[in-house]
């Protein structure tokens, strides 16, 4: 599995093809995930894009604790792993915990640090210690700029296989907003710069018990983090998002994904 993740890494590293890290915000069943995969899978393979599948096993920081937070570490690595081996597709999924990031180093190839958890510096050091790759996103509470210390901590701990995410900064309440400057300031860092287009569409609690958001607003960011550098695209997708158990206001219909792509492709083109 470690020549698979290399593999990966030097083709994110190069930078030469933009690349997609996109899925169901949360493992909601094996199917579904398969699904999405194989969809996906088809699409970036024939638009010359490289494809990492994202599901979450757990979604920790739900805004109501009554809501569904996905399968848990041991089944949905489990579901990870039959996509990796099955299909032939690298992974990512996010950790929590140093035991959740051992764990899941086992079967995925990239470790993803949620945005809350950035500054953790033991989680971080967790996470590079198991030579994966690690992406690191950036607090709604953060800077730009002040991603680089988060960034120095990882490569303190010995990391150099890593990705630093732009995901919106908090305005006000319930509300983002996406400063298109972060994208430059975190590619000083030296390290592929992906933009979390989904996320950063979010109106965190705004829905009282959930957090609901302005999907239509998404490909528009993404096009406007392409524009300003950006090496890579995080979208969370679903063939139903209205009926999605997390983050459906958010997300891509799966059937627009395609579509979506295209049009991203030819303003990478445009750009370089």
């Amino acid at each position: 599995m470690r020549n698979t993740t290399d593999s990966l890494w030097k083709t994110l590293a190069a930078r030469k093809r933009l690349f997609l890290l996109a899925g169901p915000c949360v493992i909601e069943s094996e199917a579904l995930c398969f699904e999405i995969a194989r969809h996906l899978q088809k699409v970036c393979a024939r638009l010359g894009i490289t494809y990492v599948f994202k599901a979450s096993y757990d979604k920790a920081n739900r805004t109501s604790g009554k809501a569904f937070r996905g399968p848990g570490l041991a089944d949905g690595l489990a579901v990870l792993e039959r996509i990796r081996t099955q299909l032939g597709v690298p992974v990512i999924t996010d950790v929590h915990t140093e035991v959740q990031a051992l764990a899941a180093g086992e079967v995925v190839d990239i470790l993803q640090i949620p945005a809350f958890l950035c500054r953790q510096t033991d989680l971080i050091e967790a996470a590079v210690a198991t030579e994966k790759i690690v992406n690191l996103k950036k607090g709604q509470f953060l800077s730009p700029a002040e991603m680089g210390r988060v960034v120095e901590k990882a490569k303190l701990a010995g990391g150099h296989k890593l990705l630093v995410t732009e995901r919106g900064t908090t305005f006000g309440y319930n509300n983002l907003v996406s400063d298109m400057r972060a994208i430059p300031v975190l590619k000083q860092s030296g390290f592929p710069v992906v933009f979390d287009a989904t996320h950063s569409v979010q109106q965190p609690g705004a829905g009282g018990d959930r957090t609901i958001g302005q999907r239509e607003f998404a490909p528009l960011l993404a096009r406007c983090a392409l524009t300003a550098g950006a090496d890579g695209l995080f979208i969370e997708t679903h063939p139903e998002p209205d009926k999605a158990m997390s983050d459906g206001p958010n997300m891509i219909p799966l059937a627009e994904m395609a579509g979506l792509l295209k049009g991203f492709l030819k303003v990478r083109a445009a750009v370089r």
